[in-house]
């Protein structure tokens, strides 16, 4: 898979261009549309992208634990609090993040 940042040739499993850390495309198995890095679904037919098929929680879920978790279904609401959002942006961070990996 070639870079379009760079042009250096990279593996076809590549998710990062070994030559300048960039992201790379990948297409699309049933349309051939290039597909975002953290694309599920192809927005150009639908298709999903995962290797895997997805599975139903009802699938792994153990039975005592999803009983569980219906009984006390209203606890699992969750609340609302009031907050403080700070956002910040250093200069030339936006630019530094396309590059890196998000765990970087």
């Amino acid at each position: 898979m070639e870079c379009s940042g760079c042009g250096r040739g990279n593996r076809e499993d590549a998710r990062f261009c070994d030559g300048c850390g960039a992201t790379l495309a990948r297409p699309c198995a049933a349309c051939g549309r290039e597909l975002r890095p953290e694309a599920h679904f192809c927005d150009g037919c639908g298709q999903s992208v995962e290797a895997a098929p997805q599975r139903s929680p009802h699938e792994y879920t153990p039975k005592h634990l999803a009983d569980k978790i219906l009984r006390s279904r209203s606890a699992l609401e969750g609340e609302r609090k009031q907050v403080t959002v700070l956002f910040a942006d250093v200069k030339g961070s936006m630019e530094l993040a396309e590059r890196v990996d998000p765990e970087a």
